[in-house]
């Protein structure tokens, strides 16, 4: 009973930490990359449809993207759905092909995606700990309901709180990381 806690707060905190990457692939760093994209939505045909199903998302150097839609009366679409996306964003189309170009970003901005950054990284530790919180409470009430003694209750506590700590400093880690990519020019 007490490994099956420690399993799913154990699950629970790897998609935390799986959610709090795809939170920091949105946020756009001095280079292009596709992900960039991911959270864009086209209407095609009367349905919201996710910009990469729509068409072929390139990066043809840093400084660029470019997308080659599949279906070409899309392509006004696409590019409103890019506009319309809180990026800053100004995509140029010559009729086939739209290119994306990624104006250097100031370092006014580069502070404030930090702080969105270390925001989203707050988060996922808030997360964690609400896991770690959840499956105290589970062993708590296996001690009360006498299925485990009071010894085995605080050991738990102990490698649930090992657990969470990893999952922080991994958290750690990946905000870090994002920073030095945000504040280098």
């Amino acid at each position: 009973m007490i490994n099956e806690i420690k399993e799913d707060a154990q699950d629970r905190m790897g998609k935390s930490i799986e959610s709090f990457k795809l939170s920091l692939n949105k946020v756009r760093t001095g280079r292009a990359h596709a992900s960039l994209l991911d959270n864009i939505s086209v209407d095609y045909y009367g349905m919201a449809t996710p910009l990469n199903q729509v068409g072929n998302i390139s990066v043809p150097d840093a400084r660029s993207l470019a997308i080659t839609v599949f279906d070409k009366g899309m392509i006004s679409a696409v590019e409103k759905a890019i506009l319309k996306s809180d990026l800053g964003l100004n995509p140029q189309s010559n009729g086939t092909l739209i290119r994306i170009p990624l104006p250097p970003l100031t370092e006014e901005r580069r502070k404030d995606l930090v702080k969105v950054v270390r925001g989203e990284a707050e988060g996922a530790k808030v997360a964690i700990r609400n896991i770690r919180r959840d499956a105290n409470s589970d062993i708590k009430a296996l001690e009360k309901e006498k299925e485990i003694s009071e010894d085995e209750m605080h050991q738990s506590e102990d490698q649930i709180q090992k657990i969470t700590d990893t999952n922080i400093k991994h958290v750690d880690d990946l905000l870090a990381k994002k920073e030095l990519d945000l504040m280098e020019i």
